[in-house]
């Protein structure tokens, strides 16, 4: 297990792709306000609602300034969570570096990545940072905008949504799916949905064949639930001794072995 994971590490810094440019605080704010911010924003509360309060343990974190405010995790039951910024928000907890989070190892049970890695100009260094201060049953959602999505394909075309923020990049949710595999995580489920076109009700991948199965991979957006891999340890106790056979003969009880000796010792 230890191997493979070094090796999805490896695989991840070999690999090189310019990512994404921070958000700006400004540009998120505008976009927060508009039409479609605030129903993305209300879809995706939604979607994660579906399963942050099965987490248990204690601390769960935002680590993306997206929300408003810690509106994505207020479902989740913990006993504590927080939202890491990274856009200089005064809504938040702190403001970090994703890259680089100043959080000790296996400290955190769940972590919300809400559009964190198409603004990240590095998202494998993202990623591993977050296997490395999750626990070792901790669970991940990254929430993401499809690249064949209707705003991918409106930055292509020069028709850019004018509140949505500059400087994303848009990885798709098998690439994001890869990625985790490498890094040792399961994928436990992943979820598409749209503010726009399609407009269909959000939908798991797996789920039984209907018409709108068609138009699902030009989902706007997508939520990717994993949990990281533990192997089952088995505790391996004394190994029980043998019986030993006497080569010689049969032995006897103890009973028997004390009347032969009182019947030996008897004189006639």
């Amino acid at each position: 297990m230890k191997r493979s994971q070094d090796e999805g590490t490896l695989m991840l810094k070999t690999r090189h792709a310019s990512g994404g440019r921070p958000l700006d605080r400004h540009a998120l704010e505008s976009w927060r306000r508009s039409p479609r911010g605030r129903r993305l924003l209300q879809i995706e509360s939604q979607e994660l609602a579906r399963f942050l309060p099965d987490v248990f343990g204690r601390h769960v974190l935002q680590i993306g300034s997206w929300g408003s405010g810690s509106a994505l995790i207020a479902s989740a039951g913990t006993l504590h969570h927080a939202v890491l910024g990274t856009a200089g928000d005064s809504a938040v907890a702190a403001v970090v570096d994703p890259q680089a989070l100043p959080l000790p190892a296996k400290s955190v049970d769940a972590i919300v990545l809400p559009h964190t890695l198409e603004f990240s100009p590095s998202p494998h260094d993202v990623l591993r940072e977050v296997d490395r201060v999750l626990n070792d049953r901790g669970r991940l959602f990254v929430l993401g905008f499809s690249p064949w999505g209707a705003w991918s394909w409106r930055a292509r075309l020069g028709l850019r949504h004018r509140a949505f923020p500059r400087g994303a990049r848009f990885y798709s949710a098998g690439r994001v799916h890869d990625w985790l595999e490498l890094l040792g995580f399961d994928v436990t489920e992943v979820r598409r949905y749209s503010v726009g076109f399609p407009w269909l009700a959000s939908r798991a991948v797996g789920e039984p064949w209907s018409p709108a199965s068609l138009l699902a991979p030009l989902s706007e957006a997508y939520l990717i639930c994993a949990r990281k891999r533990v192997l089952p340890m088995n505790f391996v106790g004394r190994v029980q001794r043998a019986q030993v056979k006497p080569l010689v003969g049969v032995g006897l009880p103890a009973a028997q072995r004390g009347m032969s000796q009182n019947e030996s010792g008897t004189t006639v």
